[in-house]
């Protein structure tokens, strides 16, 4: 069984020679905080490795921390990296994959036609923190316009699905209802980008609670995680 053939693609980015996708429940949890043997979610993500190293040999990961850290990674090393305290990545090199943990939180995929990207793990704190605009801004310092770039939301909780408190949901959109509410994280991200001068923007139809027989979601009492995953690939 093909881990990429089973996820959810982007296809806007295919064009620039960019594979971009969401893994789903099928291909198992990449996540290593779950009662499963660790070689087993091991064993998936050398089996995703393998896949990726069709289109170059490094792919980077991180400790995640719903914080605004990017990290910018260059070519020079091969194999799998994974760095401390950051939820986002950004490369210009063709052949670095870029990978996120998720499971509610949403899968930002950010792409130039150059073959740079981005990829960032955003939920709520993140959300309200600015992750998007930190991820886009680092691509800018870099010399990719935002106007050229395309971002796209991949499959996580959705607006009916996510309720939160009034506190969060202040921190989110400015105005506390004293009460809680529901609130749609991708169409809030989905603005920040636009405010950064974004405006080739796409969310995906998944809902990872309304569609948690096909993905992992926190709300629905998963301990399993999914993977954003982009990979600019090699000529």
């Amino acid at each position: 069984m093909s881990i990429i053939a089973e996820s959810e693609a982007v296809p806007e980015f295919a064009a620039f020679g960019i594979r971009a996708f969401t893994t789903s429940r099928v291909s198992g949890s990449f996540g290593f905080m779950t009662d499963e043997p660790v070689r087993d979610v091991t064993a998936r993500w050398a089996e995703l490795r393998r896949e990726l190293k069709t289109g170059g040999p490094r792919l980077a990961t991180a400790s995640q921390v719903h914080g605004v850290n990017v990290l910018v990674h260059h070519a020079g090393w091969e194999g799998w990296l994974r760095a401390d305290d950051a939820d986002g990545h950004v490369t210009s090199e063709r052949g670095t994959g870029l990978a996120v943990t998720v499971a509610d939180c949403v899968p930002v995929f950010i792409a130039h036609p150059s073959g740079a990207i981005g990829l960032l793990h955003s939920g709520w704190r993140g959300t309200a923190a600015g992750i998007v605009a930190r991820g886009i801004a680092v691509l800018e310092q870099r010399g990719f316009r935002a106007a050229e770039l395309r971002l796209h939301t991949g499959p996580a909780i959705c607006g009916k699905c996510y309720e939160v408190s009034g506190d969060v949901y202040a921190q989110l959109t400015g105005t506390n209802p004293g009460r809680p509410r529901t609130v749609d994280l991708r169409a809030l991200i989905s603005d920040q980008a636009r405010a950064c001068g974004v405006t080739d923007i796409t969310t995906s139809a998944s809902c990872t609670r309304c569609d948690n027989d096909r993905f992992y979601s926190h709300r629905a009492g998963d301990a399993g995680r999914q993977l954003g995953v982009m990979i600019a690939d090699t000529p």
